[in-house]
């Protein structure tokens, strides 16, 4: 299983490049967010997936123009020659039958198959459609499936019968993380326990986080430095598991 690292765009420079430099690791990262420091590295990453950033998009641009939207995204991705790439999946917006029409330019224009998002409204037989037709295929909305996790298991399980790869977006459940049988996930956990002044500790199996009794941890370097090298440290022991 691969765990991706979401959200290092945001890191200094000096600190990044000298991880990315060392551990080389799966990153993920919005397109809505990307920036020089995720576009210097992307090939030093061992992995990258490029989210389509469509959901902050529509945050903080009311006019939401998604066709120019995707069109700077499709531009983007041919520019660098990106491999792996999730569709719009903007149903709620603008419906799933737009969603598709969508996903069929930006399939064509980049020459690629996208990675496209599952929501449940969506329906099992449009699961099991995408599953045929698609060799990587995410799901998205992850929190929903927190109460009932038989039924993740159940679309992943589907999938596999397909002998296609599932992505879980935003899933970080360590806890159960390896009985999912996802193929990869992404988490910004080891980032949002650093701004708690958490310190991380790779133990050989798992992440251990580091609190000191009636102390907070100052949020600087020294914290983000550790945190991003000592899950850099866990994502290949998963991924070699």
């Amino acid at each position: 299983m691969r765990i991706f690292l979401a959200g290092t765009g945001s890191i200094k420079p000096e600190i990044f490049n000298t991880v990315v430099q060392k551990y080389h690791p799966y990153v993920l990262e919005s397109f809505f967010y990307m920036n020089n420091n995720v576009v210097s590295n992307l090939k030093n990453f061992e992995d990258f997936l490029l989210d389509s950033g469509a959901f902050t998009f529509i945050h903080n641009d009311k006019s939401c123009n998604f066709v120019e939207y995707q069109s700077k995204y499709i531009n983007f991705i041919n520019k660098y020659n990106i491999k792996h790439f999730f569709e719009l999946d903007i149903d709620k917006v603008i419906g799933y039958e737009e969603v598709k029409k969508l996903r069929h330019e930006l399939e064509q224009k980049t020459e690629k198959k996208c990675i496209p998002v599952f929501h449940l409204e969506r329906g099992l037989d449009e699961w099991k459609k995408l599953c045929a037709e698609y060799d990587y295929v995410a799901i998205g909305t992850i929190n929903q499936y927190n109460k009932r996790p038989e039924i993740l298991r159940q679309l992943v399980a589907i999938a596999n019968n397909y002998g296609t790869k599932v992505h879980g977006l935003g899933y970080t459940r360590l806890d159960k993380l390896q009985s999912m049988n996802f193929y990869s996930v992404d988490s910004t956990t080891w980032n949002n326990s650093s701004r708690f002044g958490e310190f991380h500790k790779f133990d050989g199996n798992t992440i251990k986080k580091i609190k000191f009794k009636g102390k907070r941890l100052v949020y600087n370097d020294t914290v983000i430095l550790n945190n991003l090298t000592e899950w850099c440290k866990y994502q290949k022991y998963i991924d070699k598991r």
